[in-house]
């Protein structure tokens, strides 16, 4: 019996020794780099954000944050990568829209809200329909016309099968009861190259960041944003809430994350920086300057939530689709 409650009180020791020591570590933390997994290619529009958002942790830490691009599966490979780190605080990474899409295509390898923990919502960019210069339509309202005279006419590309562009895409012919001829690419460039060259009548873009400076050119023609508010890129572009589509909004959101038990302190701390950081004039112009919308979360526990109204959101665009993944 004494020999029970003695190891009984041994336990009791330990564990509060060991809760001690963590809350002890996490009170220190960062002391040492700190890794950011961005869980696509290098250069690209979603890893300027993930670089962006390592120069304000840098700052407001004063420790290194190296990106590690890890690309594949549309997002999904990096965020593998992250559910299975150490959840020391030491490995945080861009947690994006991914999460609310890819366990519906059954491709995602993780479970979006077991194998994370949600600290704040950084930015969405801004998605946009463009069309070629010559199209017989410039609006949303008489692209839809031609669709419904000219059936099965319109092909439209994306980066591929059940990217946002593809699924704004789908949710928009549901709305508008017209149907367009769906072709999955492997990048935005050649999307564009595409569009300009008349292999394809239509094209979605999650960003501004390719098909800006191609509409600025007058290669291509914007027909609307699917941002809640105009772009001060394009100003003279409607959104598609405007053009009668209020259903029709959609955020390409990325936000900041780790492997699931984080810390509490680490928590508050990652969020009172990117809070912090995001408030300086030079981080928004470089954020705004691409047509990316800031967008930081009062608190963990609301970007937790929105990811999962997102992921409601979106699972039944899939459902409703017969989307199926790659």
């Amino acid at each position: 019996m004494k020999r029970s409650i003695r190891l009984l009180f041994s336990a009791c020791v330990f564990t509060a020794t060991a809760a001690a020591s963590a809350t002890a570590m996490a009170q220190d933390w960062p002391n040492r780099p700190v890794k950011l997994v961005v869980p696509f290619p290098a250069g690209g529009p979603t890893d300027m954000i993930g670089r962006e958002v390592a120069e304000v942790l840098r700052a407001e830490f004063k420790q290194p944050v190296i990106v590690e691009n890890r690309p594949g599966g549309n997002g999904t490979l990096g965020l593998g990568v992250l559910a299975k780190a150490p959840n020391d605080g030491y490995t945080l990474g861009l947690v994006a829209i991914t999460v609310a899409i890819a366990p519906h295509l059954g491709n995602a390898g993780f479970d979006s809200f077991k194998d994370f923990t949600y600290i704040s919502n950084v930015a969405s960019t801004t998605p946009v329909l463009v069309a070629a210069k010559d199209a017989p339509y410039s609006t949303l309202s008489e692209l839809v016309t031609y669709a419904k005279a000219n059936p099965g006419k319109i092909a439209y590309g994306t980066p591929g099968v059940g990217t946002i562009p593809h699924l704004a895409v789908e949710l928009f012919q549901t709305q508008a009861a017209v149907q367009f001829n769906h072709i999955p690419y492997k990048g935005a460039q050649q999307q564009i190259q595409d569009l300009i060259g008349g292999s394809t009548q239509l094209d979605s873009q999650s960003s501004l960041v390719v098909a800006g400076p191609q509409i600025k050119a007058g290669r291509i023609k914007a027909i609307a944003v699917l941002s809640e508010q105009r772009s001060p890129q394009l100003p003279e572009t409607p959104t598609a809430k405007e053009s009668g589509y209020p259903g029709l909004v959609v955020a390409p959101w990325f936000g900041i994350g780790g492997p699931a038990g984080l810390p509490p302190e680490v928590v508050q701390k990652v969020h009172a920086a990117l809070a912090k950081g995001f408030q300086r004039s030079d981080v928004q112009e470089k954020f705004t300057a691409n047509g990316n919308v800031i967008h930081i979360s009062p608190s963990p526990a609301e970007f937790r939530q929105y990811a999962t109204t997102e992921f409601a959101r979106w699972g039944k665009v899939i459902k409703d689709g017969g989307i199926k993944g790659e």
